[in-house]
């Protein structure tokens, strides 16, 4: 099996207007490219396409695949591409895991049935026809989007499917690692960037991200720090980046990461609907936080 530890980034996705689009709006697939290359040139260990960052749910089938090709063809073997498979039921996850395998992607990350309160019975079936995919899997608990929390308990029973090595923790309680690995054998990734320090200091080994898409370099240095058990040097940047961080955890995370790239000089650009604009606030608020990040490092 694949291991899916590292920092591997949840890739925002660059739209440029086209009248005949959905909404108007195109999908890049040059940017998004030349920004995989960027990222993996930068540090970053590995690419995660299609989760909810790169707005999986607003895309077109054929988008939603060729999202995934373009990002296997652009890492090309210097990383690994653990691709989105997000269904609402197991029939729909499970034919996108068999896709992404068949486009040369490293492993896949699901949420739980999306949109369906779902049993654990059932999600413990879900994970099991994914799993027949073949690809290493990493769960993703979400509690807040999909309304099924996959407690300690749940996670050591999907944790018995040969094909889940890893899981993507955004409960935000960071208590929950020890009991997770007190009960069975799985990587703990973190899920928010804004606990990242707790759950690293705790042992998570992985990082699925959202700010890299705007601190690469910065996030692999603070990454390796945690790993290698440089606490005060990994603080002491962290401190830096965590107020842009929490917005990772907030609503309007794609626009506000989106944003910061703007701000930095990449390419974030705007969303497909349902997310809209934000508001004067949100913007400022933003903008201060993202160039206090880039004055306190230095840039």
């Amino acid at each position: 099996m694949t291991d899916l530890r590292g920092v591997v980034v949840a890739t925002a996705l660059p739209y440029k207007e086209d009248p005949s689009a959905p909404a108007g709006l195109a999908v890049d697939f040059d940017k998004y490219a030349e920004h995989v290359d960027w990222l993996i040139g930068n540090g970053c260990h590995g690419i995660g396409p299609n989760g909810s960052l790169g707005e999986y749910s607003s895309l077109t089938d054929e988008e939603r695949r060729k999202v995934v090709q373009v990002a296997v063809e652009t890492v090309a073997g210097r990383g690994k591409v653990i691709a989105g498979v997000h269904g609402a039921g197991w029939h729909q996850a499970k034919k996108w895991a068999e896709l992404a395998g068949e486009d040369g992607a490293d492993g896949v990350l699901a949420l739980p049935p999306t949109m369906y309160r779902a049993s654990n019975s059932q999600v413990v079936e879900h994970y099991t026809r994914i799993a027949e995919a073949g690809l290493p899997m990493m769960v993703y608990n979400n509690p807040f989007d999909t309304k099924v929390d996959l407690v300690p308990d749940l996670v050591a029973e999907i944790a018995q499917i040969p094909q889940v090595v890893a899981i993507k923790e955004f409960s935000a309680d960071v208590r929950r690692l020890f009991e997770i690995r007190e009960k069975c054998e799985i990587d703990v990734v973190a899920g928010a960037d804004d606990v990242l320090f707790e759950l690293m200091a705790d042992g998570a080994v992985g990082w699925f991200a959202g700010f890299p898409n705007v601190f690469p370099a910065e996030s692999v240095k603070l990454y390796n720090l945690m790993l290698e058990g440089k606490f005060l040097e990994a603080r002491e940047l962290y401190q830096h980046l965590v107020a842009v961080f929490r917005w990772d955890s907030r609503t309007e995370f794609v626009q506000a990461i989106k944003l910061s790239m703007d701000l930095i000089g990449r390419y974030g650009g705007p969303c497909r609907p349902p997310r809209g604009p934000l508001t004067p606030e949100h913007r400022a608020q933003i903008e201060a936080e993202t160039k206090l990040a880039l004055k306190a490092l230095g840039n």
